[in-house]
């Protein structure tokens, strides 16, 4: 069963990638959401180790860079809000 679906894995994977490679506007796309996710990680690390925000440190982890992605700098204040109200 494992090899049935390893091989469904490995042609969606294929299939995507045609997708990609044929369509130019998703290279754009993937290179904006990868600079995306590299300045939200930076500007997380930096909050974290420049001591601009005391008394929080806020994780880095797939849900809050995601957050951070999406939202922006909103996205700092949320997830230093949920910290906040729940610990």
């Amino acid at each position: 069963m494992k090899s049935v679906w390893m091989i469904i894995l490995l042609a969606s994977s294929l299939l995507l990638l045609t997708v990609v490679i044929r369509n130019r506007l998703s290279f754009r796309w993937i290179r904006r959401f990868a600079l995306h996710l590299v300045a939200a990680a930076l500007a997380l690390y930096v909050l974290n180790y420049s001591g601009v925000i005391s008394g929080f440190e806020v994780p880095l982890n797939p849900a809050t860079i995601g957050t951070v992605v999406l939202l922006g700098l909103p996205g700092i204040a949320l997830v230093l809000g949920l910290q906040v109200a729940l610990f």
